[in-house]
Formats: C-alpha cells, sequence, structure tokens
C-alpha cells in the first residue's frame, strides 16, 4: 500500500525507488524512446518510435519538422506496415460479406482506420513537439533606446548618445530546463499508454460485437436444422392422424413450425443489429455487412490468477500510464526543489556616440560604447517555493494512490472474469458431453415411441424443445465464453 504521505525529498528522483513503489518498470532515462508494441498479428503497431529528447535536439527546424508531422502523423514506426486505409476494398468487403471472416481481421480494420485512435495517436505527436519547447532557452531581448530630439539626448563626456541597444538572454539553472524536458518526456509516455488503453478497449468491443454476431448466426443455423426436425415430426403425427389418431397432434406440429418462424424472425433481427455494431467500430456502418467464420477459436482461458496478475503488471496500458504520470509527478517535484536555485540574465549593451556641432563636451571624440551585463533572480520568497514543493509533492501522493487503487481493481476483474471462464468451460462440456447427447437420444426413443402410440405427442415436443434449448445455450456459452476472454485480455492488456 502506499505510504499516507509523501515527504517533500528535494533530491534527485530515484527511478529505482520509483519503480519499487510504483510495481512497474520504466525507463530511468527521460530520454528513452517509446517502443511499439504489437497486440496481435492483424493489428498495427500501437506505438510510434518517438525518440524524445534526442529529437528536440535535432536539425530539423519548426517548420520542417510540423510539415513532416503533418504528412507522417498517422503512419507508424518506418519498420511497420501503414495503417490500411479507412475504407476497405471491394473485394475486401465482398469477402468479409459473403464467406466470413475470423475476428482478427475486423479487429486489424478497426485498429487501422478507428478515429480515437487517430486522436489518440496526434495527441503523442502534439506530447513529443512539447520537448524541443520545454528544453530550450527562453527568447532573447532586444532593446534600443535613442533620442530623436538632439537638445534632448544623453550627453557624455564622449559625445551624444544618439542609441543605446541591448541584447539579453535569459539562462535558467541548467537542470531546471532538463527537469521540464523530462517533465514533457513523460507526458508522451502517459499519451502512448492512453494510445494502448484506447486499442486494447476498441479490441474487446470488436470482439464482443463479432461474438454476439456468431451467436445470432449460429442460433439461426439451429433453428433451421430444428425446422427439419419439426417437419419430420409434422410428416409423424400426420401419418398417425390418419391411421386413427389425433388431429390436434398435426395442428400442434404446425404451431412449433410456426414458433420457430418467430424465433427466426427475432434472431435475424438480433443478426442485423450486431452487424450494425461490429460495422460501426469499423467505420463501414452502411456498406459492409459483415459475416463470422463458423468456428470461434477459443484460446486457453485456464491460466492461473498469479499469471494474469503478473502479465497485468507488465502490459495493462492503465497500469503503464499511471506508472509515468508517477515518474511525471516525480520530476516535477524535482522541479518545485529546484526553484529555491537562481536564473541568470546575460547580455551585452553597445551605444553609438556623436561628436557632431551638437556636443556640449569639448573633448568629445564619438568613440562608441561596449559594456556586458550579468544578472541574477533572487529567490527570496520562501514560502511560496515551499508550497509548490508541498504541491509537487501531494500530486505525486495522489497518483500513487491512484495507481494502488487501479491495480486493487484490476486484481478484482482478473479474478470475477477468470472465475466466469472457468464456470462457463465446465458448463460447456457438460451440455456438450452429457445433457445434449443425452436429450438427443431421449427424442430419439420419444420419436419411436409415438409412432408405436406409446407416447402422446405433448412429451414428444416438450423433448424436442429441450434439445432445441439445450443447442441454443451451447452457442450462448461458446459466445460467452469468447466474450469473457476478451475481457481478460482486455484487462491485462498484453498481446
Amino acid at each position: 500500500m502506499a505510504n499516507a504521505s509523501v515527504l517533500p525529498v528535494c533530491g534527485p528522483v530515484d527511478a529505482v525507488a520509483a519503480e519499487k513503489n510504483t510495481g512497474i518498470a520504466t525507463a530511468n532515462d527521460p530520454e528513452s524512446p517509446i517502443r511499439p508494441v504489437r497486440y496481435d498479428d492483424a493489428a498495427v503497431f500501437a506505438a510510434m518510435n518517438l525518440t524524445l529528447l534526442d529529437e528536440a535536439e535535432g536539425n530539423l527546424d519548426a517548420d520542417d519538422q510540423d510539415a513532416n508531422q503533418a504528412n507522417q502523423s498517422p503512419q507508424l514506426n518506418p519498420a511497420t506496415p501503414p495503417p490500411q486505409p479507412n475504407e476497405p476494398s471491394s473485394s475486401q468487403q465482398e469477402t468479409a460479406s459473403s464467406g466470413g471472416q475470423p475476428v482478427e481481421y475486423f479487429v486489424g480494420i478497426a485498429l487501422a482506420g478507428h478515429p480515437r485512435i487517430q486522436a489518440a495517436r496526434h495527441r503523442v505527436a502534439a506530447a513529443t513537439n512539447v520537448i524541443p519547447q520545454a528544453n530550450a532557452l527562453p527568447d532573447p531581448m532586444f532593446n534600443n533606446t535613442f533620442w530623436p530630439l538632439h537638445d534632448q539626448a544623453l550627453q557624455t563626456a564622449g559625445g551624444r548618445v544618439a542609441h543605446q541597444m541591448s541584447l539579453s538572454q535569459g539562462v535558467p539553472w541548467p537542470e531546471k530546463l532538463r527537469s521540464k524536458a523530462a517533465i514533457a518526456s513523460r507526458e508522451v509516455q502517459i499519451a502512448q499508454a492512453e494510445v494502448d488503453r484506447i486499442e486494447r478497449e476498441i479490441t474487446e468491443s470488436v470482439r464482443i460485437a463479432y461474438y454476439e454476431l456468431w451467436y445470432a448466426t449460429r442460433a439461426i443455423q439451429i433453428v433451421d436444422e430444428t425446422t427439419e426436425l419439426v417437419d419430420d415430426l409434422t410428416k409423424v403425427a400426420e401419418a398417425r392422424y390418419r391411421s386413427g389418431g389425433a388431429q390436434q397432434d398435426v395442428l400442434r406440429a404446425q404451431l412449433e413450425s410456426d414458433r420457430l418462424e418467430d424465433q427466426r424472425i427475432q434472431l435475424t433481427q438480433q443478426k442485423q443489429m450486431a452487424q450494425a455494431d461490429l460495422a460501426a467500430l469499423l467505420q463501414q456502418p452502411v456498406s459492409m455487412t459483415p459475416e463470422t467464420s463458423k468456428e470461434l477459436e477459443l484460446s486457453d482461458a485456464s491460466r492461473q490468477l498469479d499469471q494474469l496478475i503478473a502479465s497485468a503488471e507488465t502490459c495493462s496500458p492503465e497500469l503503464q500510464g499511471l506508472a509515468w504520470e508517477i515518474q511525471r509527478d516525480r520530476e516535477r517535484q524535482r522541479l518545485a526543489c529546484l526553484q529555491k536555485y537562481p536564473d541568470l540574465q546575460v547580455g551585452v549593451n553597445l551605444s553609438i556616440l556623436s561628436d557632431d556641432d551638437n556636443v556640449l563636451s569639448g573633448v568629445a571624440n564619438g568613440h562608441d560604447n561596449l559594456s556586458f551585463t550579468v544578472g541574477t533572480t533572487l529567490p527570496i520568497w520562501r514560502d511560496k517555493i515551499n508550497a509548490g514543493i508541498r504541491e509537487a509533492a501531494h500530486r505525486t501522493n495522489s497518483t500513487t494512490n491512484r495507481m494502488e487503487a487501479e491495480r486493487d481493481s484490476l486484481y478484482g476483474r482478473l479474478r470475477r472474469l477468470l472465475a466466469q471462464a472457468d464456470s462457463l468451460v465446465q458448463q460447456r462440456q457438460l451440455y456438450e458431453e452429457r445433457i445434449i447427447p443425452r436429450t438427443e437420444k431421449t427424442l430419439q426413443l420419444s420419436v419411436a415411441d409415438y409412432r408405436g402410440k406409446r407416447t402422446d405427442f405433448f412429451s414428444l415436443i416438450e423433448t424436442y424443445r429441450e434439445l432445441l434449448m439445450f443447442e441454443t445455450q451451447l452457442a450462448r456459452f461458446d459466445a460467452s465464453l469468447a466474450t469473457t476472454i476478451a475481457k481478460i485480455d482486455r484487462t491485462v492488456g498484453c498481446p
């Protein structure tokens, strides 16, 4: 747990201690690059390969750099393939609409073109351009004092002063600039963690929409298969009616066929809604009608909780972002401590003298005067400085506690999701290996008994309804298990 308070320590920021407190390894050097992270084979790189402080000292001027970023802001690491365009080709749409695609296909499209990811990447690029601003000296100051009225001009022994020009430059304490650049570097890493978080969130949303679409498609397939069974039962009831059976059985069989048709209409509507949700995530709400593959590729959900927690400590974008926030706040605390040190002001002055007829001095020679100035700020208001140090310390403590709360919440979510996944695996196995085979066997015996007039049609219909319900429930288990695994992947944050 985090300490109750953070002392306003003004020494150098201890990266090792910070890593121990946050529980997440972070870069000690503020010039460390943001490294790209690939989530899966179909996804694009999540990060731009940004060299932080080195880029601030590059040879590109501001205009060239802005133009370069304007042209390449969606571009990722040069070693990374460029993102796919927002609009899939007609062949891609036809393939996605007819034959069906695995979930990774749609995840790749969403990650390549989703505007939320584009916006987050632009925020990273914008934060990167703050670094050279934070690392630069303030603009120099040029001043010129002149006297347009000769009789009111300042006169010296060397002659009349026509112009007094000065050029001055503020020079902050060297460590202040480095701390400001380090803070800007941490802001880039925080923004990059936000990119990772958004990509994981969109990946989860695409997967959930895909699994809902798969369930609706599978349920429609089950209804179609059951319709053939009801047609067979109707034929059996008609045959028994012709041999002296009750007409009520035929009508009940026809009613079951109508009920299946009604269920199919509802499932078709559910499928169309799932297609609309998935297409909206792919930025193709009108032109694309996505279809799923026949089988779900379920990953292993039986990993132990401690393995998931260890992975989350390393990969979770939320924890990574908070870790960088702690590093940023520590740098701010260091900068607040550096306000105790003075800033310098250096300059050069040039007085242009004139020895014309209007001068008063008899020894005027018109020799210009050159002088240099050196000044310093006086950080004497200690109450203000100490208040800034305490403010930075409290912000660091606040971020540390936020990270502890996020870690506890993440552990709780993983425990619930893992328990849910284990339960779904057991239920799926029970339905697939025992309940459905026994119900199918019971239905076969019920049909034979009905033909032999040893049971009534009501018992036969009840068995058929149970089989339909169990098969549909098995499909729901598959979709729910896949959704739970997607949520576990989102919570852990690893590829």
